[in-house]
């Protein structure tokens, strides 16, 4: 086991308002802590990304008992899919199928990320540990590299695809760029966007394996003209539009 603290609980959990729950890992270091995001639906749930695994996420959610909960994730990247098997309906889109259908690997050992990893954290100003969390949950861990269990989807989505809860209804974004099959949820009676790591409040990394950045560029031209009232990345805080149309921005500034 290793030589770290317990955390118990592991998952904080902050109610947002729109129906909508946060669940956080805050002893993972910001590049692998994921937002999982719980949308109440009359007809069923939502669950957007799920984590790391090192921990049942399912139990950490509000209704967490309510049948008929329908886990998206937002693309392939381990601390977003490491739940996902958790959950008995499953979707992501249609390219990143076969890569979620396979077993994975789930790393917290930063000496074992590339620089295309590391780099933009290290030059935004963020401490790198060689260890990306500094806890352990009560179970502990036994290696700081994992197996991520297949999650073959039981749903595929393309571009245009309507994710609907009821009362709700969430449009699938195909957006490109950090990752092949990366999408975010838009919700256009509400404004609201779950954007996955296709945009939020952190460094953007473009640069992995898979990324594509001329594809990134048409993403943010399409992310700049959505009406957005509030967006849910997958990491770091929430913010609206103004705050989007910037981060866009900046980044159509730096690669277009």
């Amino acid at each position: 086991m290793l030589d770290l603290p317990v955390a118990d609980p592991w998952f904080v959990r902050e109610r947002v308002g729109d129906g909508v729950t946060l669940v956080t890992e805050p002893h993972v270091h910001p590049l692998l802590r994921c937002n999982v995001w719980h949308v109440e639906g009359r007809d069923r749930d939502l669950v957007v990304d799920t984590a790391l695994g090192l921990v049942s996420i399912r139990d950490a959610l509000p209704r967490t008992g309510r049948d008929g909960m329908l886990a998206v994730a937002t693309h392939v990247h381990a601390d977003h899919v490491g739940g996902l098997h958790e959950f008995d309906d499953r979707a992501i889109h249609e390219a990143e199928a076969d890569a979620l259908a396979a077993p994975g690997l789930v790393c917290i050992d930063a000496t074992l990320f590339g620089p295309e990893v590391l780099d933009p954290y290290i030059d935004a100003g963020y401490a790198i540990d060689q260890m990306l969390v500094d806890a352990q949950p009560a179970g502990g861990l036994e290696a700081t590299v994992m197996e991520r269990a297949a999650a073959p989807a039981t749903r595929v989505l393309r571009d245009g695809d309507i994710v609907d809860l009821g009362d709700r209804a969430f449009e699938v974004l195909h957006l490109p760029g950090h990752s092949v099959g990366s999408i975010g949820l838009w919700e256009q009676s509400t404004g609201v966007l779950f954007s996955g790591d296709a945009v939020y409040d952190g460094p953007l990394l473009d640069e992995l394996e898979g990324c594509d950045i001329e594809d990134y560029v048409v993403t943010m031209e399409r992310l700049e003209r959505l009406p957005v009232d509030v967006v849910h990345g997958g990491h770091e805080p929430s913010f609206g539009r103004g705050r989007l149309q910037a981060l866009c921005a900046d980044y159509l500034g730096r690669r277009r």
